[in-house]
């Protein structure tokens, strides 16, 4: 795939000096945003030193970006800690230099990275500067901000339509993580497929704050973009410019075989979506489940799994039609957005069910070792896959309660007349 990018960045309307800096390395695919603080120049200086020193090591590692591998999971996660070791380094070094230089003490940064490696995308964030996608006409954030603001809504201590009225109002810009302050940082990261068509925006919170969904959808999708950046930064002066603003945009221009490729990825992500275990999960989270799932085709007449097998994987039917089956019993027929074998990746139970193709497709697979990997590392994500898990299984107790009920009904008049008939005869 073609990329195409541009970046603009700008002092804004009330500041006197621009502590935003951006980074672009053409030749290693690797695109920077850092957002400084600490005032006196030190936040200039504080994102300068983040954005360059991660390229640096980055540049330094090329070997490993050269010898990745799509198909080797142990591949990305190599890509994605040599991203989140760029950051830890930068970190160390910002601290160091306020450490030797007192009038920068306390000088930090945020970061946003975004890395691409031939038709994936490799991200590491640290604080409130955001990136966000732009795919089929929707956009989505892909970076959750490090603040205390988001992580009271996250907590459920408030809503965000209540902050401006609350006691926090005051802390709005207040960061729970930044590259520098401290010399050791928690760094998040994420990769993902890249798609034809796909249009990304790597921003500081200078323009991100003055933006809806709509106005990024609008203009980071247009064919010709080598102006946008200086539109968006233009929008958020007119409504304020109370910060720096930077902006970099990128496109991803693609043939009919990416094109493909994009219809494939999507329609996999709608059916995981669908799933009532995954309904509720963000785009981001969404992704992260798919980082972990394994396809894999199904032939008419296969056995997935037979009644009294050890159970170690959640299966989604993404095309096909499988039928379970007990003690050789027809129990239910599933297509095409179903999932079949969810309690194994909560309970080492044996199969209850035996489950064969009756349709060709494809299946998803989630292990059980990775499920509770995604679990332990991501909480927010662990609260809403172990509260669909209750409510699937809340549904799914009504349900057979109901049956049951409906047996007991429908059993009683046969009962209550044979009770009569004894009570005649008697």
């Amino acid at each position: 795939m073609e990329i195409r990018y541009w970046a603009s960045t700008d002092v804004g309307r009330k500041r006197a000096a621009n502590e935003d800096n951006f980074l672009i390395d053409q030749d290693l695919k690797l695109f920077v945003v850092a957002d400084g603080m600490g005032g006196h120049a030190s936040g200039e200086i504080a994102s300068a030193m983040a954005v360059h020193i991660v390229r640096d090591v980055v540049a330094a590692e090329r070997d490993i970006l050269q010898s990745y591998d799509d198909d080797d999971p142990r591949s990305h996660v190599e890509i994605c800690t040599l991203l989140e070791y760029a950051v830890h380094h930068a970190c160390e070094l910002i601290h160091f230099k306020a450490q030797q230089e007192p009038e920068k003490k306390g000088m930090g940064t945020t970061i946003v990275v975004l890395l691409i490696i031939g038709a994936r995308g490799f991200i590491a964030y640290v604080g409130d500067s955001r990136i966000y996608l732009l795919r089929g006409g929707i956009v989505y954030q892909l970076t959750e901000d490090h603040s205390l603001r988001n992580e009271l809504i996250r907590l459920g201590k408030i809503t965000a339509d209540e902050f401006e009225d609350s006691p926090y109002a005051g802390f709005k810009n207040a960061m729970t993580r930044a590259v520098g302050v401290y010399d050791t940082v928690e760094v998040d990261t994420l990769d993902f497929d890249i798609l034809a068509g796909d249009s990304f925006l790597l921003c500081t919170d200078g323009l991100y704050e003055y933006l809806d969904d709509g106005d990024i959808a609008t203009h980071i999708g247009l064919p010709e973009t080598r102006d946008v950046p200086g539109r968006l930064i233009e929008i958020a002066n007119t409504r304020g410019g109370k910060d720096n603003i930077t902006a970099l945009i990128i496109q991803m221009i693609g043939d009919a075989d990416d094109q493909d490729r994009a219809a494939e990825v999507n329609f996999t992500l709608d059916t995981l979506k669908s799933v009532p275990i995954f309904r509720q999960l963000s785009y981001q989270q969404l992704v992260r489940i798919m980082n972990v799932a394994k396809q894999r085709p199904l032939e008419e007449g296969q056995a997935i799994f037979a009644e009294g097998d050890s159970g170690e994987e959640l299966y989604v039917i993404l095309r096909g039609r499988v039928e379970l089956s007990k003690r050789g019993v027809k129990v239910a027929q599933l297509g095409a957005g179903t999932h079949l074998g969810e309690m194994a990746l909560i309970d080492a139970s044996t199969r209850s069910t035996t489950a064969v193709a009756t349709e060709a497709g494809k299946l998803l697979s989630i292990a059980r070792h990775d499920f509770y990997e995604i679990l332990r590392k991501e909480p927010p994500l662990a609260v809403k896959l172990l509260w669909s898990f209750v409510r699937v299984l809340a549904e799914r107790l009504r349900t057979t309660t109901a049956e049951l009920t409906d047996v007991r009904s429908t059993q009683l008049p046969d009962l209550t007349e044979e009770l009569a008939e004894e009570v005649f005869e008697t």
